[in-house]
């Protein structure tokens, strides 16, 4: 949404010596990718302050910057493209927040959070494929699903769109709560709760679950949850709102749901999706079970939202898999299945279920380390390679870190076995072992960077 930077000003109560007519015609966090015109805000991140950086992001053509009012201003930066705010630790983000807060309501149209535990992405892609065959849809970029990226999103909201679907992650009680503060979600979809980030609850997964909960939590008294019944957690989620939640899943229960699931390895999965009387076939172009929920839910967003049954299916066909989320690769006569973009213990469990139902001569997994799993890391490393065994997987590569007790759990199992301290080992084994025929998995969480095996494999 285009706005002056005197209304901008307004709106995050800062103050200046700027053209407040000038126009922002965009909105960025990062000085290397800044475009012409758009409104720079010099964030603090981790390890990095965009105070540092606020001179580049000028020079680049920035039409001005969000900086702290008590920020020392050198002499390359011009200060009337400045637009300053009150001084404190998370200013800048603050006013980015308050800026996204107000942009939602000044257009007011439909938002749709999207959280879970596992595939929070595909679900809001599914979701945003199958509304956008009936109204004009803004969905978040990739996975910005934080205190950065979910304003970011709403900050890219043009008035003519009609609904928008916000992925919200969390690894911290009270973080979709905070979200929600800022988009104000009219629905609310939740896919999962399953053991990750374990090690910010102590309580367990029980205490995911709460944090889950804070979206549909957060929702007005009209709101709208759409709710996976086969998630246990989950379906309690809708308790006490009575036909304000809609279930979708594959028990009897699911006003959406599905039937006649058949797998078809690389090639996807097909299934009826049944509503009441109605029944229609879909052929989704995405492997495994696990993406029939993910589908699930999309229709029943369509069908909430007015749509034929036989238009979400037509819909949700079209979607395809997202960059390192069950991408298929071929090398040498080799399946390569790229799921690499993350990974907790339910993730990697659904997609070795996913390569087990593709045909191929030999099934091998590459596992990296899955994060944040907490004190229980080790054991839930340990359980995925004993189920591995026990499904007739091959071969399992380990690579980093806790995917050692992985490899060893599956060695013990009757399978073959190595771990590997980085992606570069793991595919020098890859080039050394695997052999046309073979179909070979690659999952682990995002700070393993796996995909990193798979770069000197050439074509």
């Amino acid at each position: 949404m285009k706005l002056t930077l005197g209304q901008i000003a307004d709106w995050i109560h800062a103050e200046g010596d700027f053209d407040t007519s000038a126009e922002a015609q965009g909105y960025s966090i990062d000085s290397r990718t800044v475009g012409a015109g758009e409104l720079f805000f010099a964030v603090k991140g981790e390890r990095l302050d965009g105070h540092d950086y606020v001179a580049a992001a000028l020079a680049d053509g920035a039409v001005a910057a969000v900086v702290g009012n008590q920020w020392i201003v050198p002499a390359e930066v011009d200060a009337a493209k400045l637009l300053r705010v009150a001084e404190c630790d998370d200013c800048v983000l603050l006013a980015l927040q308050r800026l996204a807060h107000a942009v939602r309501r000044e257009w007011g149209g439909r938002v749709i959070g999207v959280t879970g535990s596992a595939g929070k992405t595909t679900t809001k892609e599914a979701v945003a494929q199958v509304l956008s065959a009936k109204f004009l849809v803004l969905k978040s970029a990739g996975n910005l699903n934080n205190a950065f990226g979910v304003p970011l999103q709403l900050l890219r909201l043009e008035r003519e769109h009609e609904v928008a679907v916000l992925e919200m992650g969390m690894n911290h009680a009270g973080e979709i709560a905070a979200l929600a503060r800022i988009a104000e979600p009219d629905w609310a979809v939740v896919s999962n709760v399953a053991p990750v980030h374990m090690e910010f609850f102590p309580d367990g997964i029980a205490g995911i679950a709460r944090a889950k909960y804070e979206l549909v939590e957060a929702l007005s008294a009209d709101g709208v949850a759409l709710l996976n019944a086969d998630d246990p957690y989950v379906k309690e989620f809708g308790r006490g709102m009575g036909d304000r939640a809609m279930f979708y899943g594959t028990n009897a229960e699911s006003q959406v749901r599905a039937e006649n699931i058949a797998e078809a390895g690389v090639k996807g999965i097909r299934f009826d999706a049944v509503v009441a009387d109605v029944r229609e076939p879909v052929q989704l172009k995405l492997m495994g079970r696990h993406n029939v929920l993910n589908a699930l839910a999309a229709i029943a967003a369509g069908v909430r939202s007015g749509m034929s049954l036989k238009e979400c299916a037509e819909a949700v066909a079209g979607l395809r898999p997202a960059d390192k989320r069950g991408e298929v690769l071929r090398w040498r006569g080799t399946t390569l299945i790229n799921d690499c973009y993350n990974s907790n213990p339910r993730a990697l469990d659904a997609m070795v279920d996913a390569l087990m139902s593709t045909p191929g001569k030999r099934h091998i997994v590459i596992a990296g380390e899955m994060l944040e799993l907490g004190s229980e890391s080790a054991a839930l490393h340990a359980a995925c390679g004993q189920r591995m065994a026990t499904r007739g997987v091959d071969a399992v590569v380990g690579v980093r870190g806790e995917a050692e007790s992985l490899a060893d759990a599956a060695r013990e199992g009757g399978v073959e076995a190595i771990f590997a301290q980085t992606p570069e080992e793991a595919g020098a084994w890859l080039r050394a072992h695997v052999r046309a025929g073979d179909v070979v998995l690659l999952k682990a969480s995002r700070g393993v960077r796996l995909e990193r095996a798979l770069a000197d494999l050439g074509d």
